[in-house]
C-alpha cells in the first residue's frame, strides 16, 4: 500500500495541549476504511485561526494509475459548490447589476407567469417553488451516461405548468433554482459564470486550482477520478459528461479551500457586508426563519454555531464544515460514492473540539455512543418484490428500487444511490448517510412506499 501524502507545516496550540501524534492518530482513524491498499479514499483539510492544523490523503485519486489522494487532488464538490454560485449572485448585487428582489421573470420572460413572483432571494433560500431538474431528467428516462445541454434543462423549466407550492410558503432543496441562479450570473454580467467568478473570486483570492467545471472535455492536472462501488472490494469510474454549473460544478483542492475559508475572517476582496448577506437566513412567508441562507446551512453541532454544506455527485462525496466562533473548519473531499464526508467531519470535529462543546446531555450519549439498528436477512426472491418505481404525488417526486448483487438500491436518479438493508420484513434503512432514512413498503391498493426521513441529506 503506498503511503498518504501527509502536509503539516507545525504543531499548533489545539494539538499539543492533549498531544499532537494522539490527536493526529485519532484523526486517520476515522479515515481508516478509505485508506487500505486500491480503494478510493478522500482528502482531508482541518484549519484553525488562519492555519492548516491538519492536511491529509487517503486512499487512490486514481486507481488505474495508483496515484493516492492528497490535498493538492482535485475534487469535484458537488453541491458544496452552491456556495460559489451564491457568491456571483451576491457580488453582483453588490455591484448595482442586479437586486436580490428582482424577478426570475425580469431576466426569463418565456417562463409563465409564476416566475413574476419567484424572486432571486427565493432561489438562493430553496423557497421558490421550482421543480428539481435532476427528477425531471430522471422521469425523461435520461441516465447516468446520457448527455443535455443547458438549453435543453432552461426549455424543460420553462415548459413546468405549475410549480410545487406558492413561491416562500415553504423550503425545498432545488438544484433547478442554483442552476437558473447561475444563468442569472450570465444574464446581469455579461458572461458565463464560470469567467465571471474567476475574475471576481478565484483568481483574486489566489485559488489557482479552483474552477467552475462547465466543459467536461477540459483536461484538469491532478484530478481525483470518482468511483462507485461494483462489490466487495471493486469499483467502476463513475463520472459525468454532463456541463451544468451552478447547482454544482465547482472542482478545488483542500489547499484552495482553505483561501476561500481565510476569505471568511478577512479579505479584500471579499467584505464583511458580502459576508452578512451570504449568511442571512431565508424567511418564508409566515414570518419563519429557515436554516438555509445563500449556499450555505447555518446551524448548530452539540450547542456550537456551524456554517456548513455537503455535495453528492456521481462518484464524488464532500462537506465543508466551519465552526465560526472556534475559526475552526473542517474539509472533506472523498472521491468514492459510498462515503459519508458529513459524519466524518463531525467525528474530526468531536475529536478537535471535545472541550468547546456545550451541550453535555449530547457529550453523555456520544460517549455511550449511537443505538445500533438490528439488521436482518432476507432472501434474493424476498428482496425481488420490492423492485419496481413508485411515485409520491403529493411532493411530486419518483424513486425507483433496483436489486444489484443481492442488494436493494434506492435510486433518486442515476447519479445519486443509496444502499437499502432490511431492518424489518417490510422495511429497510438507507446506509451511508448523516441522517435517519427509513423506507417501509405498504401493501395497501397496490404496493406503496413511505419513506421517513429525519432531516435532508445533503446533495
Amino acid at each position: 500500500m503506498k503511503k498518504s501524502f501527509l502536509l503539516l507545516a507545525f504543531v499548533l496550540p489545539m494539538f499539543s495541549s492533549f498531544g499532537q501524534n494522539t490527536t493526529m492518530q485519532s484523526i486517520d482513524e476515522v479515515f481508516a476504511a478509505w485508506d487500505q491498499a486500491n480503494t478510493p479514499g478522500a482528502a482531508l483539510g482541518v484549519f484553525k485561526d488562519g492555519e492548516i492544523l491538519y492536511a491529509k490523503g487517503y486512499g487512490l485519486a486514481n486507481m488505474e494509475y495508483d496515484i493516492p489522494n492528497d490535498p493538492n487532488s482535485v475534487f469535484r464538490i458537488g453541491s458544496t459548490s452552491k456556495q460559489f454560485t451564491a457568491a456571483c449572485i451576491v457580488l453582483l448585487a453588490e455591484q448595482g447589476k442586479l437586486s436580490l428582489e428582482d424577478k426570475l421573470y425580469d431576466f426569463f420572460p418565456d417562463f409563465p407567469d409564476y416566475a413574476k413572483q419567484i424572486t432571486v432571494q427565493h432561489l438562493l433560500n430553496h423557497t421558490s417553488g421550482i421543480r428539481d431538474y435532476l427528477t425531471l431528467a430522471y422521469l425523461k428516462g435520461l441516465r447516468d451516461d446520457d448527455f443535455y445541454t443547458d438549453e435543453e434543462l432552461m426549455q424543460w423549466l420553462v415548459n413546468q405548468t405549475d410549480l410545487n407550492f406558492k413561491p416562500g410558503e415553504e423550503y425545498v432543496y432545488s438544484n433547478s433554482g442554483y442552476w437558473l441562479l447561475g444563468q442569472i450570473v450570465k444574464e446581469a454580467s455579461g458572461k458565463n459564470m464560470a469567467d465571471f467568478a474567476q475574475e471576481a473570486i478565484f483568481g483574486p483570492l489566489g485559488m489557482e486550482d479552483t474552477h467552475f467545471h462547465n466543459d467536461h472535455t477540459a483536461i484538469v492536472p491532478n484530478r481525483a477520478s470518482g468511483y462507485t462501488p461494483t462489490g466487495e472490494n471493486s469499483y467502476a469510474i463513475s463520472m459525468t459528461t454532463l456541463d451544468m454549473i451552478g447547482d454544482g460544478g465547482i472542482f478545488t483542492t483542500i489547499n484552495d479551500i482553505k483561501k476561500w475559508d481565510d476569505a471568511f475572517y478577512a479579505s479584500e476582496v471579499l467584505s464583511k457586508d458580502f459576508w452578512a448577506m451570504m449568511t442571512r437566513q431565508g424567511v418564508l412567508n409566515n414570518g419563519e426563519e429557515i436554516d438555509y441562507a445563500s449556499g450555505l446551512e447555518i446551524s448548530e453541532y452539540r450547542g456550537l454555531k456551524t456554517i456548513r454544506h455537503g455535495g453528492a455527485f456521481v462518484g464524488f462525496r464532500a462537506d465543508l464544515l466551519r465552526f465560526p466562533e472556534q475559526k475552526l473548519t473542517i474539509a472533506v473531499f472523498a472521491n468514492r460514492a459510498d462515503s459519508d464526508p458529513w459524519a466524518k467531519a463531525d467525528q474530526v470535529a468531536d475529536i478537535l473540539l471535545e472541550n468547546s462543546f456545550k451541550d453535555e446531555e449530547e457529550k453523555v450519549e456520544m460517549a455511550a455512543g449511537p443505538a445500533k439498528t438490528a439488521f436482518i436477512s432476507l432472501s434474493k426472491k424476498e428482496l425481488e418484490a420490492f423492485t419496481g418505481h413508485y411515485w409520491n404525488a403529493t411532493d411530486a417526486f419518483s424513486r425507483e428500487i433496483r436489486l444489484e448483487n443481492d442488494t436493494l438500491r434506492y435510486v433518486r436518479n442515476e447519479r445519486s444511490q443509496s444502499t437499502l438493508v432490511p431492518i424489518g420484513p417490510n422495511e429497510f434503512k438507507i446506509i451511508n448517510i448523516p441522517v435517519e432514512v427509513r423506507v417501509q413498503f405498504i401493501e395497501a391498493y397496490g404496493t406503496q412506499m413511505a419513506v421517513t426521513v429525519e432531516d435532508d441529506a445533503p446533495s
